[in-house]
């Protein structure tokens, strides 16, 4: 199966400016991204898709080639990463590169393992549209999450009896580091409309998405304590 691994970075970033090429750490955000990839893949088989200069230049640095720049119109607040996804195959089939599948590695998630992502890879088989990165939520719609009736009052997500957290059924979310998707479902769809989806469960260390100021600070603080190899 022919993988195309794709990291999207546009320049703009309100959480966090300029947070893709901004040091975490001892090197660039964005830079933890490619060397995952770069660590699994050969260098012509990764996407930077960016419209920022100083991101291109990180990349060339790292040996990858940047096959184009991303339009402005994908680089926006409002785009969808669908569509900057599919840009980028799209670009490639009509240089003659057809993919089977996509890795998606946004640069927010920085600590993810190789490890995790050859075995997501390894699972995508038969049926399975997308393998996706979880973590197991605290809260939990059985129990502790809540969405306000017609009256104005509060109800349970989920109907159950269960006098415990503990004791629901567990369930995650997406923690947004890898997603491994088969490309034939994806230019046919969107990921909502998937019905063959794999988790992938991780950590709380390794779920680490960098959103805003404070998860920068979490980051900063793991890499300060080391606690990834712990």
């Amino acid at each position: 199966m022919k993988t195309l691994f794709v990291i999207p970075a546009r320049k703009g970033s309100k959480g966090v400016p300029g947070k893709n090429s901004r040091l975490l750490h001892d090197k660039p955000l964005i830079q933890y991204s490619i060397d995952t990839a770069l660590s699994v893949a050969r260098p012509e088989d990764i996407c930077v898709t960016t419209d920022s200069p100083e991101i291109m230049a990180i990349a060339e640095q790292a040996g990858l080639e940047i096959p184009f720049t991303r339009p402005s119109e994908l680089a926006t607040d409002t785009a969808g990463s669908r569509e900057v996804i599919l840009h980028a195959l799209h670009h490639y089939k009509r240089n003659g590169i057809q993919y089977d599948s996509i890795v998606l590695l946004q640069p927010t998630s920085p600590f993810r393992k190789t490890s995790d992502v050859m075995q997501m890879m390894q699972m995508l088989e038969n049926n399975t549209e997308m393998v996706v990165s979880v973590k197991k939520s605290h809260d939990n719609p059985y129990f502790s999450m809540f969405e306000e009736n017609s009256e104005g009052y509060l109800q349970v997500v989920k109907s159950g009896s269960y006098a415990r957290r503990q004791d629901c059924p567990p369930v995650y979310t997406y923690n947004g580091s890898v997603y491994v998707i088969r490309a034939e479902s994806y230019e046919g769809k969107n990921t909502s409309e998937f019905k063959f989806i794999k988790k992938f469960v991780m950590d709380e260390l390794h779920s680490v998405d960098i959103d805003q100021p404070f998860d920068w600070m979490v980051a900063e603080m793991i890499l300060e304590k080391n606690l990834l190899s712990q």
